[in-house]
């Protein structure tokens, strides 16, 4: 998300209702209670969603980013759990692309690359944030939209694939990685094109009904955070306040969404970053997680409470998710 919003010891911190609430444990129990029938499913799999590292040269995020890759290959010895099988990026990997020259971008990129390559030896899958693209801010940016890398293309070589959204199937349920940046003047706004939707209501009516079905985006799909940023506003003095929202911070098309979950329930939850904040949200049979960020306040400190972290989401066999945003150690460099 942009930083001039502002928004958006090792603990477990748990995601409530409202954005940002947390409780600490000291130890790996479930982070909400009674998620899960008595009968205890089991875990298929242990993601690692690390999201809005926001790396750059400053602040020691590039040491940060390396700490948190080592607390999350660790895990077994530090927490006394069984580490994750899969690490998923949920966008913003590096400080920011999109109003950066190509020489700045450059550097964001190779510090990426090098650090996985030396320090990452789990599966990396990764979605594409608003600070992923390049030269959509074409002044500050030098771009002129010509250049064979602008916008997402150059995220895309990056990860490794031609489109910037992908599905994949894995111990019994079906991965969703959507690409939430859609264009917007200079900017952008939570959104997917209609060739995106196209391509997902194909995806999704090709799962089998009792294949349970999980979607990461950047930008939240469904979102009480944002209303940690506004006030609510009333023109005149008998107007009833109303709070509004910008389109950078939710997805604008979620009654789309809704429409589309409606007919396949096997879509269990929705995972997003971009708030740096932690919530959860139950809503018409559909889980949204919102994940803290592992760059917290944009590597300055804690957002609005929330530290530096990343999340465990664990996917079981009957179709339950349970999410534990977990602090990796990591203090602002001063």
């Amino acid at each position: 998300m942009p930083r001039s919003s502002r928004i958006p010891r090792r603990n477990i911190l748990s995601g409530g209702l409202l954005a940002g609430t947390s409780a600490i444990f000291g130890s790996l129990p479930a982070v909400q209670a009674a998620q899960r029938p008595s009968a205890v499913p089991a875990r298929c799999l242990r993601i690692a969603h690390l999201t809005d590292i926001h790396l750059q040269p400053e602040l020691a995020a590039a040491k940060g980013l390396i700490t948190c890759f080592e607390h999350v290959q660790s895990l077994p010895q530090r927490l006394g759990c069984e580490g994750p099988n899969i690490i998923l990026t949920g966008g913003d990997t590096i400080m920011d692309a999109m109003a950066a020259d190509v020489a700045r971008t450059k550097l964001q990129w190779e510090l990426w690359r090098k650090i996985k390559a030396d320090h990452c030896g789990i599966e990396i899958q990764s979605v594409v944030g608003n600070h992923d693209v390049w030269g959509w801010t074409k002044t500050a940016a030098g771009a002129t939209g010509d250049e064979p890398f602008y916008g997402k293309r150059w995220v895309c070589d990056e990860f490794g694939r031609d489109m910037p959204y992908k599905s994949f199937d894995r111990a019994g349920w079906h991965i969703v990685i959507l690409d939430s940046i859609f264009p917007f003047e200079e900017t952008y706004i939570g959104k997917l094109d209609d060739a995106q939707w196209d391509w997902l209501e194909r995806d999704l009516a090709a799962v089998p009904p009792a294949t349970p079905t999980i979607l990461f985006s950047h930008i939240p799909i469904l979102s009480s955070t944002p209303f940690t940023t506004v006030k609510p506003t009333a023109p005149h003095a008998t107007d009833k306040p109303v709070y509004g929202v910008e389109g950078s911070y939710v997805h604008v098309d979620i009654a789309r969404f809704h429409a589309l979950f409606s007919k396949h329930p096997n879509v269990k939850a929705c995972v997003s970053g971009h708030m740096h904040l932690v919530e959860q949200i139950d809503f018409a049979g559909v889980r949204y997680l919102c994940n803290g960020a592992v760059s917290a306040g944009w590597w300055k400190g804690k957002n609005k409470g929330t530290d530096f972290g990343y999340a465990l989401v664990d996917l079981f066999d009957d179709g339950s998710v349970e999410r534990r945003y977990i602090s990796y150690g990591w203090t602002a460099a001063t």
